[in-house]
């Protein structure tokens, strides 16, 4: 008997987004979730993939160390060595000049970015309704952040003092 409640609950996938719910009268049938799909030989390839599973692991992991290195930047930017109103140009020179500071920034830069830009991911493929629409957008905000990537590490290890 509750297998039949169930079925009576599943909606065709052809349904599932068209707000027409289950035709019950009840209006919040109309935000029935689509079952989730089985994987079987037949699935193409390239839906067998974990990616979305990594993506999502890799959102919480750099989350957490984000959180660790943006509060040390500031603790220590802000706090300990006097504030905004010490960092100018001789200041950054002075902190680019050693390999810990070069790195815990381009860490930041590369978490940050990759972390923006899985998260806008995911809200692309959400609201985007047409396939070449979510193409596009995601090759646009792809080509940003492979640009800033590439940029921001430049300046890092190519940063010059005596400009």
């Amino acid at each position: 008997m509750a297998s039949d409640t169930t079925d009576q609950l599943v909606v065709p996938s052809v349904h599932a987004h068209t707000g027409q719910g289950l035709g019950t009268g009840n209006p919040a049938d109309a935000f029935v979730v689509e079952p989730a799909r089985a994987r079987t030989k037949r699935t193409p390839r390239r839906t067998r993939t974990n990616f979305e599973m990594l993506a999502w692991l890799f959102m919480r992991l750099s989350g957490v160390v984000l959180v660790f290195l943006i509060l040390g930047h500031l603790l220590i930017m802000l706090v300990l060595d006097g504030g905004v109103s010490k960092i100018g140009f001789a200041f950054v020179a002075g902190r680019w000049a050693s390999p810990f500071w070069q790195g815990w920034d381009l860490l930041m830069l590369w978490l940050a970015m990759l972390h923006g830009t899985n998260g806008m991911r995911t809200v692309i493929n959400d609201y985007a309704e047409k396939d070449s629409t979510r193409l596009w957008l995601k090759t646009l905000m792809g080509a940003a952040a492979v640009f800033t990537v590439l940029l921001g590490t430049l300046v890092i290890f190519t940063f010059d003092p005596n400009i």
